[in-house]
């Protein structure tokens, strides 16, 4: 049975199949998990040991793959539009599948170099690019449902990840824990790909945007004019420096909680906790900016931040840690509302007032 097949069955059945859609692609950006900080640093303080890489060496290592690693989200926008989204997830999915596997025998920091970069570009980049994309191809009317639907469910499935992956990493080493994944990834997310996702959507009156096609075209801002917008600005350096902030901690927090006494067990109920209070964090702003601004949103995540941050070097129960999880929980899903409220700003003009404290519509 093809994909089209299953399609055309679910809207006889008067299920629209994009909701199956969106959940592959949410089940996809969890499959980002081994090229994203906060997965690689399931398994940081392992590797470090096994391999014997310093720290600050590993930083390195990780800045440059980071960096390197970006550069694989160009061309990936095209390549769904022209090839279709079943092609280019499957054929992702099993890349990576491939090179977290490779990356679980590696002993020397040269490879470890080139996998964590593979797995930065092919993971965080690409196709976080083809997960975020899925959902904007299949809904246009009820696009907003949808993308909370999406942050709902794979922010419960980072929830569930996190702590298996954890837990697998302490009972049978990282190299089987990173291994499991990447095969999870080859041979369950790339089928899963295969199978359910058709190549475009079939017409359905959910992609009917006839009407509001022509104002979105003539409020559309250029680059130019963003980049004159003080806000874009703001918006960008605040953004920037939570990621920075995160996933520093992110890399090293089982390193970091172990300084303060803490078993690797609760690193990653921590994640877990950060992982659940980041969805709670999406609603909140969500709500609040409907009411107020964007600007108060960003003004409360990053004090929000700077408190999280300070109390680290200062936890000594599992209840303080847990309740520093929480802050920087919310914080980035404050954050998270802030960066795509901007991101999807019909023109800087409109974006510049709702930051400047008009009420968002």
């Amino acid at each position: 049975m093809t994909s089209a097949t299953l399609e055309s069955r679910a809207s006889g059945r008067g299920l629209y199949y994009g909701w199956i859609v969106l959940g592959i692609a949410a089940l996809a950006m969890v499959g980002t998990l081994p090229g994203r900080t906060q997965g690689l640093g399931l398994i940081t303080e392992p590797l470090l040991r096994d391999v014997g890489i310093d720290r600050v060496r590993f930083a390195e290592i990780n800045l440059v793959a980071t960096l390197a690693g970006s550069v694989f989200c160009f061309g990936i926008g095209g390549l769904v539009d022209r090839r279709g989204s079943r092609l280019v997830l499957t054929v992702l999915a099993l890349l990576l599948g491939a090179v977290v596997v490779a990356m679980s025998t590696v002993s020397s920091v040269r490879a470890i170099l080139v996998l964590i970069t593979l797995t930065r570009g092919l993971g965080q980049s690409a196709l976080s690019v083809v997960s975020l994309a899925m959902p904007g191809k299949w809904f246009r009317r009820r696009l907003t449902s949808a993308m909370a639907v999406y942050a709902i469910v794979l922010s419960i499935g980072f929830m569930l990840a996190f702590p298996a992956v954890g837990a697998l990493v302490g009972a049978r080493g990282w190299r089987v824990a990173w291994a499991s994944v990447g095969l999870a990834i080859a041979l369950g997310l790339a089928p899963i790909a295969w199978l359910f996702v058709t190549r475009e959507p079939e017409t359905h009156p959910e992609l009917d945007t006839a009407a509001n096609a022509h104002t979105a075209v003539e409020s559309d801002a250029t680059l130019g004019a963003a980049l004159r917008t003080p806000a874009f600005w703001v918006f960008g350096i605040a953004s920037a420096m939570y990621g920075l902030i995160a996933s520093g901690i992110g890399l090293f927090n089982e390193s970091i909680l172990a300084e303060r006494g803490f078993s690797a067990d609760i690193y990653y109920r921590a994640l877990a906790v950060t992982a659940i209070t980041g969805l709670a964090g999406n609603f909140g702003a969500g709500a609040w900016a409907d009411r107020a601004s964007l600007r108060r949103v960003l003004i409360a995540a990053l004090l929000l931040l700077t408190v999280a941050l300070a109390a680290l070097p200062h936890v000594t129960t599992n209840a303080h840690v847990y309740a520093q999880a929480v802050g920087m929980g919310v914080a980035g899903g404050f954050v998270t509302v802030v960066f795509f409220s901007f991101g999807l700003g019909r023109s800087a003009g409109r974006t510049s007032a709702a930051f400047r404290g008009s009420r968002k519509r």
